[in-house]
Formats: C-alpha cells, structure tokens, sequence
C-alpha cells in the first residue's frame, strides 16, 4: 500500500509538471504566432477612439471630434494598429500593397533592381553609398554591397510572390506570415529605403544637367540644408530611417513616387484645417492605386480601413 501511494504521489508531481511545461508552451506560441503580427487585426475605429482618448482636456475632445469626423464624411470604420518602430510608414505603406495585391512599379520593367547596388559603386562612382546604414541593425561589416542586394531581392521576391496570389483569403494568410517575421520585414524595409536613394541620385544627376520632368517634390528635397545632394541626404535623413526615424512629408512623396501608389495621410491633430486630409502625390499620378495612413502625432501610424 505504501508503494501504491508513493507510485501515485510520483505520477501526481508528474502531471502537475507536464501541465506547468504545457502552458509554458502554450504562452510561447501564443507570443510568437499571435502577438508577433507587426500589423493589427483590424479594430472598430471609435472604440479604438474610445480607449485612446479618455478624458475631457481640450486635446481629448478635439482628437474625438476628428475621429467622428474620419468615421462619418471619411467613412473610416475600422482600423489596423501598426508597430511604433522607424519603420511604421514604410510597414503601413507595404502592408496595403501587398494585401490588395498590387503589381510592382512599372519602371522595375525596364531596371533590373538586384543589380542597383553595383550599378551605383561601379558605373556611377557612389563609392560613399558604403556608408550606408541598416536602421538599428548598427551593421559595420565590409559587404554592405551583398547586404543591399539581399535586402533588394527580399523585397522584390515577396512582392512578385504575394502579387501572383489572387485569392484574397490566400493573400492574407500569405501577408500574416510575412509581417510576423522581423528579419524579412526589415530586409524589405532597407530594400526600399536603397531604392529611396537610388532615386534620388537618378533625379540629382538630371537636376544637376538642368533636364525637364523632373518631379517639383525634388525640388523641395534638395532644397533643404541637410539634403543638398544625395550623400547628405543619406547621411542626415535616410541612414536614421529604422533607428529611431521615420519619413516626412516630403520623403512621403518619394515613397509613393517610387512605389507607384498615391498616399493620403488623415493628420487628425491638423483636425480642422487644411492638412487634415493630406495628398502626397502631383497631379500626373492620378491614375495609381490609393494608400490610406493615419497619424495623431505625425510621427506614429496607422492604417484606416474605409466601407463604404
């Protein structure tokens, strides 16, 4: 008897430790399947309001008013909740494209993205693009021009996959997958900020010629102290970009210039004037797809979903 009841003790602390290991297991695919995702479900947009903005200072009430307002003449409904980090526009802009499934930017046609870090180094004489920094990767390795590929072809492969996928319900799963894995986001990420640079070196040069055609937002890039040409504005703006920087208003226009897609920024804390609803994109681009973001603060967003 007293063996029976040693044996039962035994296989008592057993289960109770098997369930302990369980539930451990449990917390730990939780945390990593379902809190990774870097973008939200999506979430009602007043009780999103609700929550964020309790209280009866003269901010509160305002950041109320432009809610409703988004909700009812915007018909914004819903909400996804993008990840604060320096890459949150870059994140938002990305997570729109791919899950509606857009094609990539026609003038990828006739370039061929992967060999853009060489054409730079060697045909263009940027050997200062070296100097390039991967956000808060703080990378200082002698192959940054194999780390820029790499970023390049990331982004360019997942782009070309999810944009095959024509099943909506496909596609989702697909962009889940994708926006709960750090290493490829941020490869994507750093694939576009290169091809931010490359941009503005390509419309630097046709500046400089005095060549027409240029995009005025160029202008407006160029114009500033710490962007007076492409390394200063690689060292002052884009190498920060990641690491504790986003983009602003003007990059804005840069990104959807090389993306092909028109952005329209609601800034609810410009609530009541003319910048409430903002369009980064010139008149000539009318004819690309529309990418909603969301900001309280100019720094941080979101991405409203809109039902009409």
């Amino acid at each position: 008897m007293a063996l029976l009841a040693t044996a039962f003790w035994y296989c008592r602390q057993l289960c109770t430790y098997i369930a302990h290991l369980l539930k451990r297991w449990n917390r730990y695919l939780q945390k990593k399947f379902t809190n990774n995702n870097s973008v939200s479900d999506e979430v009602d947009l007043l009780d999103y309001c609700t929550k964020e903005w309790k209280g009866e200072t003269e901010q509160a009430r305002q950041m109320r008013k432009a809610y409703e307002q988004l909700f009812c003449k915007h018909h914004v409904k819903y909400l996804r909740k993008v990840n604060g980090d320096g890459y949150c526009v870059l994140r938002a802009v990305l997570f729109q494209i791919f899950s509606q499934g857009l094609p990539l930017p026609s003038w990828t046609k006739a370039t061929d993205v992967l060999k853009i870090p060489e054409k730079l180094l060697y045909s263009q004489g940027c050997n200062w693009i070296q100097q390039y920094s991967f956000g808060p990767e703080k990378y200082t390795g002698s192959n940054t021009l194999g780390k820029l590929r790499k970023c390049v072809e990331t982004l360019k492969s997942q782009w070309t996959e999810i944009s095959s996928v024509r099943d909506h319900c496909e596609r989702e799963k697909l962009c889940r997958a994708i926006f709960s894995d750090k290493e490829t986001e941020h490869k994507m990420y750093e694939g576009i900020k290169f091809i931010m640079l490359y941009q503005v070196i390509e419309a630097y040069e046709c500046f400089s010629n005095k060549e027409e055609g240029i995009p005025r937002f160029f202008c407006s890039l160029f114009a500033q102290d710490t962007s007076l040409d492409p390394l200063s504005y690689m060292m002052n703006h884009l190498n920060s970009v990641g690491d504790g920087r986003g983009l602003d208003q003007v990059e804005l226009f840069l990104l959807g210039y090389l993306l092909e897609v028109k952005i329209i920024v609601y800034r609810l804390s410009k609530f009541s004037s003319d910048v409430f609803q903002e369009y980064c994109f010139e008149d000539y681009q009318r004819d690309w797809h529309e990418i909603f973001l969301l900001t309280d603060d100019d720094r941080h967003y979101h991405i409203p979903v809109i039902r009409i």
